[in-house]
């Protein structure tokens, strides 16, 4: 046990960044509002080669703040939405803050039983969605309670950010997503069209939002139960929306490209909160497509991208990689996985490119650690950023640990949430004090170095990573449950080439599905009810699953059993 006070990273921290930062005691609205006011005419967004200038992206979040309110949606509400990444995706957010409103980003992965959850647990009045996905909306919205379902459908495509007619070949995507892009299926009775609510042109009423109000309702698994509702406050969310520019040499003049998905908090930080506080410009991906990347940031000179590793390998694996000029690249970050030290090499020799890769949570906002890029470490969280106390504890004791020794991470900062939505016993349970100061509980093993620099080694909650997407076995478990063949599932980690991880189920068939049912009938039936990335890789047929005395399924077991036959 040691008491490390100053901590150790400050000896290595660079001079041009302060300890902490004087945090904004405004509301994320009015982020926008400075920079539509700074710069009306640069672009906020470029969607396919069109831009979305500050002017007109307070405008259009304006008009749909008055709508909002039209329907119903008061201060406190809590508003739903649900899109891939696109231009609407930044206006509807801020929209929803100029309503004085709550922001509850779903998934767009998610099927209509998973949608149910976020309709009733946070009481939602409205969403906010695109044409591809309303009619999972609508279906979902008819198998809640009446009392609970939601009142107002706005529905947008994604042609109502995009250029009218061909597209530059430079800027167009895969023809097959060129299709899904310009679909325009009918949509429910309920829904109003984002054109139609953009042309009612209803003005807000006043602002009455404020720091300490709640701003936005991200959703996190567990190791129980269905997802839970983090609640950040505009100032919690503040802190890292004006950090990322200071630690990432980010400000106006940053292009950056969003393809991490923006109901992510990661996306959300870099493409929605940070770069409108900055008054930068965003490049938006719906979907990742390597061809497509290559070709835009050498168009626009993108300067940051966040992005996973997974990105930068496949990046790499274009046969047409050597024809992209990312000459313009500064500033490459990220998480979600480990980079390859091969990977890691091969950026430092051809571009000068040191990833930074850094760690955080829903609960602690995107970072609440970060690799400095001039002295980065490889495989490694980086060190607690700004305002930041992170210490190594014994999970039983919960005494701080020396340097190298292995415990829970716990961290304390201005970014971290103020509780989880409706779940006071589970709130409780994430904090302890230490030297009289809240700390969060991770749930991550790790390990800090003599310098400061923190390292993950395991994890005390069950999670698997497949490419940066976190997968719950708990959540997978409770929907795989509902298949008639399953009578009982276990959800481990199994290794993955490419992934690093992907998603195994050891299933116990009811009687009546035995003989006649096989794994890939599980797996296509998951893929209806589920979320693509959630979906079991692999399905393995037992008799019956381990369990301790208590009757509770011995996951971690099974978890072992799986490591051993890999070698891993």
């Amino acid at each position: 046990m040691v008491d490390v006070k100053p901590r150790p990273h400050f000896a290595i921290w660079p001079k041009r960044m302060p300890h902490e930062l004087c945090i904004p005691t405004t509301t994320l609205w009015f982020n926008l509002e400075v920079s539509a006011t700074r710069f009306p005419d640069k672009p906020a967004c470029v969607f396919f080669g069109r831009p979305l200038s500050y002017a007109e992206l307070k405008a259009q979040a304006e008009t749909l703040a008055g709508w909002l309110q039209a329907q119903g949606v008061g201060a406190g509400d809590r508003v739903l939405l649900y899109m891939q990444n696109c231009p609407q995706f930044v206006t509807a957010f801020y929209a929803i803050q100029r309503a004085n409103a709550v922001v509850v980003p779903v998934n767009p992965m998610n099927r209509a039983e998973e949608f149910t959850h976020y309709i009733t647990d946070p009481q939602a009045k409205a969403v906010i969605t695109t044409a591809d996905l309303a009619a999972i909306v609508d279906d979902a919205n008819g198998r809640v309670p009446e009392a609970l379902r939601l009142k107002s459908l706005l529905v947008t495509r994604f042609t109502d950010a995009m250029p009218d007619g061909e597209l530059d070949p430079a800027e167009a995507p895969t023809p097959a997503l060129l299709d899904w892009l310009r679909a325009d299926p009918a949509l429910p009775s309920w829904a109003t069209r984002w054109t139609d609510a953009l042309a009612a042109g209803h003005a807000p009423g006043a602002l009455t939002a404020r720091a300490d109000d709640l701003a936005m309702l991200p959703y996190t698994s567990g190791t129980t139960g269905l997802p839970k509702g983090c609640m950040h406050s505009h100032r919690t969310l503040m802190a890292n929306a004006c950090g990322g520019g200071v630690w990432g040499f980010a400000g106006a003049e940053t292009v950056s490209l969003a393809v991490v998905p923006m109901f992510h908090i990661t996306g959300m930080m870099y493409g929605v909160l940070g770069s409108v506080f900055l008054g930068s410009t965003v490049v938006v991906m719906p979907r990742w497509d390597r061809e497509l990347a290559g070709r835009l940031i050498s168009r626009h000179k993108v300067t940051h991208w966040t992005c996973i590793p997974t990105m930068i390998i496949d990046l790499f694996g274009s046969p047409n990689y050597k024809s992209f000029d990312l000459s313009s690249l500064r500033y490459l970050s990220g998480g979600g996985a480990a980079m390859p030290q091969a990977v890691a090499e091969r950026l430092q020799q051809e571009f000068g490119l040191t990833f930074a890769e850094g760690y955080g949570l829903t609960e602690t906002a995107a970072p609440s650690h970060g690799n400095p890029p001039e002295r980065a470490k490889l495989q490694c969280l980086g060190i607690p950023i700004f305002g930041v106390d992170s210490r190594i504890v014994d999970t039983v004791t919960l005494q701080e640990l020396s340097p190298g020794e292995v415990g829970e991470i716990v961290t304390h900062g201005p970014m971290v949430f103020k509780g989880y939505w409706g779940h006071p016993e589970a709130t409780a349970a994430a904090f302890i004090e230490i030297d009289g100061k809240p700390f969060f509980r991770t749930g991550d093993l790790g390990r800090m170095d003599d310098e400061g620099y923190f390292f993950i080694t395991d994890r005390l909650k069950r999670m698997i990573n497949a490419s940066g997407f976190k997968v719950w076995p708990s959540e997978v478990e409770l929907l795989l449950f509902k298949c008639p063949a399953v009578q009982e599932a276990c959800v481990i980690a199994a290794k993955d080439a490419y992934r690093g991880e992907t998603v195994k189920a050891v299933v116990v068939l009811r009687a009546e599905a035995r003989g006649h049912t096989a794994p890939e009938d599980i797996v296509a039936w998951a893929r209806e009810h589920m979320a693509a990335y959630k979906v079991p890789r692999i399905v393995e047929f037992a008799e019956s699953l381990p369990k301790s005395g208590s009757g509770k399924v011995m996951w971690r077991l099974l978890q072992e059993r799986e490591a051993a036959a890999q070698g891993t």
